[in-house]
């Protein structure tokens, strides 16, 4: 199996070195599941929030995909709680009177008939309730799920707090096995935050990878490497991150994008290299 290809969480849980990401594909989502399947994606993301994504039709996507050679249990899946605050009014997915652990169960209930499947490889929390309390009863909701055998592991959204993660972290009896945040300069890299999650064994996600960082992809560092080992700088940066155990998003839509995106594991950075990358974030 090529270098990077798979990471093993604390939980047991093989998450691959890459992952398919669905937002924003509404109606199309079931076809580009499907074939992000079938050039080869083994991990998908989603989250139980109409406002972003279309979950059902992952679901679609991904039941249309299996077979004899590729059963549930060959797929990562992986969805998110979304609180309140970042679901549309008029289509949230759960009772909005409920109180927070009830919308996490019912959330879940949605995410499984949705997603067609039984169980979840991961559930994340979309993003970091302010009031401390709440945040406790939503975690706490999330590891009773993980008790039941509903979800292999949890983890955090959108945390681009080093004090909030570790406060969780702290506090936690399940503790978050996953960290998936937006990567760009806005935030210097999530340096503290990626710093902490290899400290405490947390596997670290990136999204809007490619997207936030034109200037990185223009640069001539990833230029050059781009060149020298004929490759595209996406492929160049995706596995320089694979290589520093980041698991990049990509959302691309295109058949020969996500080919391109597969074949990272087909090259391995130097070390010299490598700190060339790093040299810039």
């Amino acid at each position: 199996m090529p270098e990077n290809d798979v990471i093993v969480s604390p939980s047991g849980a093989c998450i691959p070195g890459i992952i398919y990401g669905t937002a924003w594909k509404k109606r199309q989502t079931e076809a580009f599941v499907k074939l992000a399947i079938q050039q080869g994606f083994r991990g998908i993301d989603t989250a139980c929030q109409p406002k972003h994504y279309h979950e059902p039709g992952v679901g679609a996507g991904v039941a249309a995909s299996l077979s004899e050679d590729l059963r549930r249990a060959d797929l990562y899946l992986q969805t998110k709680f979304t609180p309140l605050q970042g679901q549309d009014p008029n289509q949230i997915p759960y009772d909005p009177k409920a109180r927070p652990p009830e919308q996490v169960a019912q959330s879940f209930q949605r995410s499984l008939l949705n997603l067609q499947t039984s169980y979840l490889d991961c559930l994340l929390l979309h993003s970091p309730l302010a009031d401390v309390r709440q945040m406790r009863e939503v975690w706490h909701a999330m590891e009773t799920i993980v008790d039941a055998g509903g979800a292999r592991q949890i983890g955090i959204s959108n945390c681009y707090s080093l004090e909030t993660l570790q406060r969780l972290d702290r506090s936690a009896r399940v503790k978050p096995a996953v960290v998936q945040n937006r990567f760009y300069a806005q935030t210097g890299y999530d340096r503290e935050i990626r710093a902490y999650c290899r400290q405490r064994g947390i596997v670290y996600q990136s999204f809007w990878t490619l997207t936030a960082n034109p200037h990185l992809l223009a640069h001539y560092t990833l230029t050059s490497l781009s060149t020298s080992r004929a490759r595209t700088p996406a492929q160049v940066l995706f596995r320089y991150l694979t290589q520093i155990d980041i698991v990049p998003l990509t959302g691309t839509t295109s058949a020969a994008h996500m080919r391109e995106d597969l074949e990272i594991f087909d090259f391995t950075l130097t070390a010299t290299e490598l700190d060339s990358v790093s040299a810039l974030l």
